[in-house]
């Protein structure tokens, strides 16, 4: 009898930072194990994060143009189709206000840039192994 492997998909991460080198440090450390997708924008990301299948975690900037990643998250949120979405945000915004304001939001996690790489990727692990157990035992 032949044993069937099937490849199981990569988990999708969306990267959403207006700074195309901080894209780019972002994909390198996470392309080997993640499909991932970028956003130069929060329009964009929310575009993207609207679309079947939807990101599995999206990786968040703070400071952008137009639309920071504060209302990105408050959008995010609000509609059922992307609130279970886990967010971290990965930023330069270093105060403790920065921080304390993403977690009012419900933001899931907070890493400052420059990010160690093997930090992210435990962080990215954790949040992907948290949001799997909710979807099929429900929240804590």
């Amino acid at each position: 009898m032949n044993d069937i492997c099937v490849a199981k998909e990569k988990p999708r991460i969306l990267i959403v930072d207006d700074v195309h080198e901080n894209l780019h440090t972002l994909l390198n450390i996470l392309r080997q194990d993640y499909a991932v997708m970028a956003a130069t924008s929060g329009e964009k990301a929310l575009e993207i994060a609207r679309r079947a299948p939807a990101p599995d975690l999206i990786l968040l900037d703070i400071k952008m143009p137009e639309m920071d990643g504060y209302q990105v998250l408050q959008y995010l949120r609000s509609e059922p189709s992307t609130a279970e979405i886990p967010v971290i945000f990965v930023t330069a915004a270093a105060e403790v206000g920065d921080e304390a304001k993403g977690m009012a939001l419900a933001v899931d996690d907070y890493l400052l840039k420059p990010v160690l790489p093997e930090l992210l990727l435990a962080r990215v692990r954790l949040h992907l192994e948290l949001a799997a157990y909710r979807k099929r035992y429900g929240r804590l």
